[in-house]
């Protein structure tokens, strides 16, 4: 039933995608196993989007067809911490990459484990990190990018947290099919988080 709702997001079919969710949770099964065949579709679809077999469009439905099914399995999965905040958490794609689904799905994560999450979206200039930073206050910053442009977009957001005294104050993690540690030195990031769950994890450590 998994590898059925992979295909099913990968491919776009929203009806049957949201029908076999549906299933999936009435029948009793993990609903961590949704999220992962919902981040294994991701893949599926951000590697059709590098082969140019698919485009933005079809990477904005994929987006909010991830999005519905967060939203039924959310209240699944919101069980451990009550509905206590654990803590802050600034989400953004750097300026120049408008690649999301990754970042959507840490974002989707981290929210139904308890964490305030603000998600600025893609394409996101230095100086919006910075202004949220201040307004927001967050306790991790997490930058994403899929483009090996992005790891400057990343040292240059990474060195306006420092000029603007705000580097003590914040963990910065980043994220990205192409991130490895060798990226996350060369930015000034404390860590990276290959994929979701690793990201969920640094953010709990971190913040406990």
């Amino acid at each position: 039933m998994k590898e059925k709702l992979v295909t099913a997001i990968a491919d776009m079919e929203e009806e049957k995608a949201i029908k076999l969710t549906k299933e999936m949770l009435d029948s009793g099964i993990d609903p961590q196993l949704i999220l992962d065949a919902g981040r294994e579709a991701m893949t599926l679809v951000g590697a059709r989007y590098e082969k140019k077999e698919y485009y933005l469009p079809e990477l904005i439905i994929a987006g909010d067809l991830l999005k519905e099914i967060g939203a039924l399995v959310k209240p699944r999965l919101k069980t451990d911490a009550g509905n206590k905040v654990r803590g802050k958490v600034l989400l953004g794609t750097v300026a120049g990459d408008i690649h999301d689904l990754g970042k959507d799905i840490v974002g989707f994560m981290l929210d139904v484990n308890n964490f305030e999450v603000l998600d600025l979206g893609v394409d996101v200039q230095v100086e919006t990190f910075i202004q949220k930073m201040k307004e927001f206050k967050p306790d991790v910053l997490g930058l994403s990018g899929f483009l090996t442009q992005a790891f400057d977009q990343m040292k240059l957001t990474v060195d306006a947290v420092k000029s603007a005294g705000l580097r003590d104050k914040v963990k910065i993690m980043i994220g990205g099919a192409i991130m490895d540690a060798k990226v996350s030195t060369y930015v000034g990031a404390d860590a990276y988080g290959s994929d979701a769950s690793a990201a969920v994890k640094l953010v709990k450590g971190w913040v406990a």
